[in-house]
């Protein structure tokens, strides 16, 4: 069955804490021309006791997984230097390695410690950034994270996603009962946490512009509804649950509206929601059904998924609503659009010959670029810096999920011991609590 319709389906049918386990990432596409660097395991400082976490180990895994970076392994390194007048470069250069990475951990209270670290470049001998950053136990993972980002933008210009999430909806079956839990997770699958489980199906997570928020359908009343839930505090709120289809909310980058696709009229329409009121606007008119709207980046329009011309392709219109411009040619099917960070492409699902795979639209030439090589692969998401897109496919008959460069020379994929992994969606840049 086609991507578009079986969320549809579920919706139609479906009218009238079991699970905390890690996502496990294993790189199954590397890239050519990864830079060499060096993660040097950082010292200690002080006589508190030893943190919980690898800092250095939790870096080079960050880069790794960029695509961008190749770092050495740990029985390779050359020698470990924990201070900048321990650094011998000419060491490091007959290793190849472009970049070093040191650093050091101090105990400085009870639970509390300051991380020191240093970006070096090998071949010129000198420092390219360093910084001091205080952690809890709790926040090791996080301020290593913060660290990746650092280092990750020194050296590409451009910013680093480490410290961000992703959420995702997983589905699990135990004593013969079905439960669906949507989860929040590192990016990199450390640290989940459940916000909501429910007997019924749970889809279309939607993360609000500052983080905080999530929006997301759910079918708890035996009947589609749209609710918001604050990702900290767990309070949530039923935004639209009207006769008929309630799906797929995507905010609007000021977080003020959100776009749906309601079926209040007869048939699957998108409308504007100012959140303020619960106001609706409809913004498409016609019998072919449109769903899936994502918002642009400036907020002027809104991209969607319509079979108005006869097959599910990806459309475009202003926001306020009026004559929409088709965007795909290629292929009887493309569908479930995420728009790229700066705006100047599309993330898809496109179906051709029986196989259901991501592609990248240029929107500047219409240049249609497939990145995933499976048979079924669904919901894309950009990372906020842009760099890779994640989603959703299967393997051995079990819904995993999967990232691949923007450019599609690099693939991850991400895995739990049990259950399927659905519908990932990844969040905006953000500070944590």
């Amino acid at each position: 069955m086609k991507i578009l319709y079986r969320s549809l389906l579920i919706l139609l049918l479906c009218l009238p804490g079991w699970l905390q386990a890690e996502l496990t990432i294993e790189i199954t596409q590397g890239m050519d021309g990864a830079v060499p660097i060096a993660v040097v395991p950082f010292g200690m400082a002080g006589t508190g006791s030893k943190p919980p976490e690898d800092i250095a180990a939790i870096i080079a895994s960050d880069l790794a997984r960029s695509g961008r970076f190749a770092p050495l392994e740990e029985q390779d390194l050359i020698a470990r230097p924990v201070e900048l007048g321990q650094v011998r470069y000419q060491d490091w250069r007959t290793l190849g390695s472009e970049n070093l990475v040191i650093g050091k951990i101090e105990t400085v209270g009870a639970d509390q410690y300051k991380i020191q670290f240093r970006l070096l470049d090998v071949f010129r001998g000198g420092q390219i950034t360093g910084h001091s950053l205080p952690a809890t136990a709790d926040q090791l993972r996080y301020v290593a994270h913060r660290i990746s980002d650092i280092i990750y933008e020194k050296l590409t210009g451009q910013p680093g996603a480490f410290a961000t999430r992703i959420a995702y909806v997983i589905s699990e079956t135990r004593n013969g009962k079905k439960a669906y839990m949507l989860q929040l997770a590192d990016s990199d699958g450390y640290n989940p946490k459940t916000l909501l489980t429910s007997a019924q199906p749970l889809m279309s997570p939607s993360w609000s512009p500052d983080g905080r928020q999530l929006a997301y359908v759910s079918f708890e009343k035996r009947r589609a509804a749209v609710f918001v839930q604050d990702v900290f505090t767990g309070k949530r709120e039923e935004l639209a649950a009207f006769a008929g289809i309630n799906g797929a909310p995507s905010w609007s980058p000021d977080g003020r509206s959100m776009a749906v696709t309601l079926s209040r009229d007869g048939n699957p329409e998108i409308y504007s929601m100012r959140l303020s009121d619960k106001k609706l606007k409809r913004l498409t008119f016609g019998a072919a059904i449109d769903t899936e709207p994502v918002w642009s980046p400036d907020g002027k329009s809104i991209v969607f998924t319509s079979d108005r011309g006869g097959s599910p392709q990806l459309y475009r219109m202003p926001v306020q609503g009026g004559r929409a411009q088709r965007l795909t040619f290629e292929g009887n099917y493309n569908a479930s659009a995420d728009i790229s960070p700066d705006g100047k492409s599309l993330a898809l699902v496109h179906g051709e010959g029986g196989r259901y795979q991501i592609a990248a639209l240029d929107l500047e030439n219409s240049l249609l670029r497939i990145l995933s090589d499976g048979r079924l692969d669904e919901s894309p998401s950009f990372a906020p810096n842009g760099s890779m897109i994640i989603y959703a496919t299967e393997t051995g008959h079990r819904g995993v999920l999967a990232a691949v460069s923007s450019d599609g020379r690099f693939r991850q994929r991400f895995s739990l011991r049990k259950g399927d992994v659905r519908e990932p969606v990844w969040s905006p840049f953000t500070k944590r609590k």
